[in-house]
């Protein structure tokens, strides 16, 4: 017979939190998930042009990771990357250049006054780009990379005009931290418009942009991509979810506010999305081989 602290039921409650290890508190066990020692940070670099050419392929990368989502339509969606070397300007995909094809040798650099600089042979830019993107990483200096595109399931929770509601544990990583603008007023081409949602956006990571389509940012590309993803299957969550539960005439359960907050904190912050992008960048790296550098 199996002693008794063999059984499932032997564990200790710390703080009204079931934990597999007696004595840790609940501060220490989300710091575990959250900001774990083993979980692999972003490389630091002292030379900045070493820096820049790294997370131009990084973003290279985060086109295919995004094509093989199904997040392209056309040549609608853009990623941004602010430049290490001059921080005034930032790198992003030529206009109409398919998204699986893309390699860092091909991106472009714009300028504060929305003038192509730097980058590949086709240096066409999307002036929506320019516009939404530019507001944003000028209103917010610790963001090092912003996305957006016109995903299928995102852009369909769009057009309902309200917010994510904190449903499933993935849905937490947004409590609070998701604004919903509520103005469309076509495509964006005009800099209060862009402006107009970067105000919205506020101090926030992500945003639903009414009738468009999803926007995600972080200071790490990879966070700012896992965020995108994440957005996406939580809003065909939703979608899925209400209808579900629209059907047998009940409502979905809500997640309370303390048990939401307790589990942002362990997937909602910046490490824990930039450590959550991994598999995909890995597997994505490793299908391309060296053919998304030059």
């Amino acid at each position: 017979m199996a002693p008794p602290s063999a059984t499932g039921n032997d564990r200790e409650i710390v703080d009204g939190v079931l934990t597999h290890e007696p004595g840790i508190s609940e501060e220490e066990q989300i710091s575990v998930i959250a900001n774990g020692e083993d979980h692999p940070g972003a490389p630091v670099f002292t030379d900045k042009y070493q820096e820049r050419e790294y997370k131009k392929g990084r973003l290279a990368l985060a086109f295919r990771i995004f094509a093989k989502h199904g997040f392209d339509e056309g040549v609608a969606g853009h990623i941004t990357l602010r430049d290490p070397v001059d921080p005034s300007s930032f790198w992003v995909n030529p206009f109409g250049l398919a998204w699986p094809l893309i390699k860092a040798s091909d991106l472009i650099r714009v300028n504060h006054e929305g003038k192509v600089v730097d980058g590949g042979p086709c240096r066409l830019l999307n002036s929506a780009a320019y516009m939404i993107h530019h507001a944003i990483h000028v209103a917010r200096p610790e963001i090092n990379c912003v996305a957006h595109s016109h995903s299928i399931y995102g852009r369909a929770f769009c057009t309902l005009g309200r917010p994510l509601e904190t449903i499933t544990q993935d849905s937490c990583a947004f409590h609070n931290d998701l604004a919903l603008y509520t103005s469309f007023r076509g495509v964006v081409l005009a800099a209060d418009e862009g402006i107009a949602i970067a105000k919205e956006l506020g101090r926030k990571k992500a945003a639903l942009l009414q009738n468009h389509g999803l926007l995600t940012c972080g200071k790490s590309i990879e966070a700012c991509v896992f965020w995108f993803i994440s957005l996406e299957k939580c809003c065909h969550v939703q979608l899925m979810a209400d209808a579900a539960a629209g059907g047998r005439g009940h409502e979905t359960v809500k997640i309370d506010e303390a048990d939401a907050l307790h589990t942002y904190k362990a997937v909602g912050l910046e490490k824990a999305g930039f450590f959550s992008a991994k598999p995909a960048f890995d597997m994505m790296e490793h299908e391309a081989g060296v053919d998304y550098k030059w």
